[in-house]
């Protein structure tokens, strides 16, 4: 499968404040630590869904070593003294099935209901298309009201997981003439 590139882009959020969109590099390592280091300790269980406090960097290095093989990821990136913060990111990985992938977005709590995680996903959705991907899917905490809002608004069927009560599973199709263009 050929690797699709993402281009920069800048966006205007709802609220004025600008993000620059781009995919996430190797580079991005000690920005990607210092956006978890930032997270509150409730965003990090929403994220990935258990109690984690601190960031594994070998699997992180594994992460970002992987692109753009094995998925996607996209990062939003604000100027900061230090060169750039990270406020937002979104990750596509791809498993044994080359035409699916599981989704993941954390957006910082300052820029929560900016529109940021909507359009992340959008371009996310975006960039699995451009890939050939036929389908999107993500495990959601049950109590993850802003994702599931998100996930019903870009077209994602939410279902219950039949092995555990606590998450949902959340899936949109990407090849079918129903699965409508999300844009930002």
């Amino acid at each position: 499968m050929m690797p699709s590139t993402f281009a920069d882009t800048e966006l205007t959020l709802r609220d004025g404040r600008r993000v620059q969109l781009r995919a996430m590099r190797r580079s991005d390592e000690d920005e990607i630590l210092q956006a978890f280091e930032r997270l509150d300790p409730e965003a990090r269980y929403m994220r990935f869904m258990r109690v984690v406090r601190e960031a594994d960097v070998a699997k992180l290095r594994k992460l970002l070593a992987s692109f753009p093989d094995s998925g996607i990821g996209l990062v939003a990136t604000v100027p900061a003294a230090d060169g750039i913060d990270i406020v937002g990111s979104t990750l596509l990985m791809i498993g044994n099935d080359p035409a699916s992938g599981e989704f993941s977005v954390t957006v910082a709590a300052e820029y929560g209901g900016s529109g940021l995680g909507h359009a992340l996903m959008s371009a996310l959705i975006g960039a699995a298309k451009a890939r050939g991907l036929t389908e999107m899917e993500g495990v959601v905490l049950r109590v993850n009201t802003p994702m599931l809002r998100l996930a019903e608004r870009l077209g994602f069927t939410i279902s219950a997981d039949p092995d555990d009560p606590s998450v949902v599973i959340c899936r949109r199709r990407l090849d079918s003439p129903s699965a409508r263009s999300s844009t930002h």
